[in-house]
């Protein structure tokens, strides 16, 4: 009796080492957890570190920031930002559209990756369809607040921004949102030799937001795109017309 009683005891310590070290296993994977989750958002936003490059003026000319970053990362193409959201981002460009996809504009593996210009396009936003990409982060960040422009009222309200690159800047006026298929043809071919005016009439009849600006096959436009749903190939792409701007 005493010996099946002793055993009991020793049962009874190895249970609750067992459940001890099963809680203590448990804390440890949601203290990385939570861990895990702050660094992907916060290397989805900029630091000081990358804001220094970001160009200070909106007028027309040479963005001297942007050849400082390109002295740092020659796959530099420019700086991106929609006005009132949190797009504001370097834009950079591989060789093929995998290279950014989990790498910061510095070289190091990030799970937001970088905003990057489609390697079927020209390194210097000369084609008249010029395709972004960027991760859609549910914090916001990257291209997360492309899918608000989905809303009428926030695409309302949200109509304007600024691509500098490092010898001139162009305004931006948005004219439409489409959620499209990632096969989508028209969408996912830029390229030097892309006609623009067939993309201009399916976005006329097909957008889920558009307002005429009297944009032509004639003009030079930007499309932002990032996925609907990590699940599935749906894509939301932002587009907007790219206007000069003169130097002053």
């Amino acid at each position: 009796m005493e010996r099946a009683a002793r055993i009991a005891r020793i049962g009874d310590r190895v249970l609750s080492a067992i459940a001890a070290i099963m809680i203590l296993l448990l804390f440890l994977y949601g203290g990385y957890s939570l861990w895990d989750s702050y660094m992907i958002n916060k290397g989805a936003f900029l630091g000081g570190d990358l804001l220094k490059y970001k160009p200070a003026s909106t007028d027309g000319g040479a963005n001297y920031t942007l050849e400082e970053l390109l002295k740092l990362n020659p796959d530099t193409r420019g700086w991106l930002t929609v006005d009132d959201t949190h797009i504001d981002y370097p834009v950079v460009q591989g060789e093929t559209d995998m290279d950014y996809i989990n790498t910061s504009i510095f070289g190091e593996f990030e799970l937001s990756g970088s905003i990057f210009l489609s390697c079927l396009n020209s390194p210097d936003f000369s084609d008249r369809y010029n395709l972004v990409y960027g991760h859609h982060m549910d914090n916001g960040g990257m291209f997360g607040d492309v899918l608000e422009f989905v809303d009428a009222e926030y695409f309302e309200k949200h109509q304007t921004g600024t691509l500098f690159l490092p010898d001139r800047t162009y305004g931006i006026t948005i004219f439409a949102c489409m959620e499209a298929d990632a096969y989508d043809r028209l969408i996912y071919s830029p390229g030097p030799e892309y006609e623009l005016q067939e993309l201009l009439d399916y976005l006329k009849t097909s957008s889920t937001q558009y307002r005429e600006i009297g944009v032509s096959g004639e003009d030079k436009i930007i499309g932002m795109s990032t996925c609907k749903d990590a699940a599935t190939n749906g894509r939301v792409i932002l587009f907007g017309r790219l206007d000069l701007k003169e130097q002053p």
